[in-house]
């Protein structure tokens, strides 16, 4: 399928799935048409990567990491030992994941509450939170 199909079908925009080839975590078939710029043929195994890598996307995994793996998948395949490394390594980000979740979920619970009862009291907090994990972290300012 060309570029514009491939897009409808796997939901991503045209954009997207160009900065994708360019990383090398697509690698479409070049067709005869086009001229010097050759169309694109995208496969079903390309939609069923590019679904793969959204996935991994929304786990948190950095698209650097996710070229990674598949440059060892391309390689050499995943052994069985690897593979069970990678899941690991996916749970451990669900759970961490799930535990922010269920922090921020409680907070906006008790706030809720709170309001609803017509803000009696302290204002329920939300002083526990862990740091942003992207929040980079930065010195403190010098001193004067």
């Amino acid at each position: 399928m060309l570029i514009g199909e491939f897009a409808a079908r796997t939901g991503l925009s045209q954009d997207t799935i160009r900065f994708y080839v360019r990383k090398g975590l697509l690698a479409p078939e070049l067709g005869t048409k086009g001229g010097r710029n050759p169309y694109q043929i995208f496969s079903e195994r390309d939609a069923s990567t590019a679904r793969m890598i959204r996935f991994a996307q929304s786990l948190g995994m950095p698209l650097r990491e996710i070229g990674q793996i598949a440059a060892e998948l391309q390689r050499q395949g995943l052994s069985p030992a690897r593979e069970i490394e990678l899941m690991d390594e996916q749970l451990e980000r669900l759970a961490q994941k799930a535990a922010e979740l269920a922090e921020l979920t409680d907070y906006l619970r008790q706030k809720r509450d709170w309001v609803a009862r017509g803000k009696p009291g302290l204002e329920p907090r939300f002083l526990d939170m862990s740091p942003c994990p992207a929040a980079p972290e930065y010195p403190p300012p010098p001193r004067r």
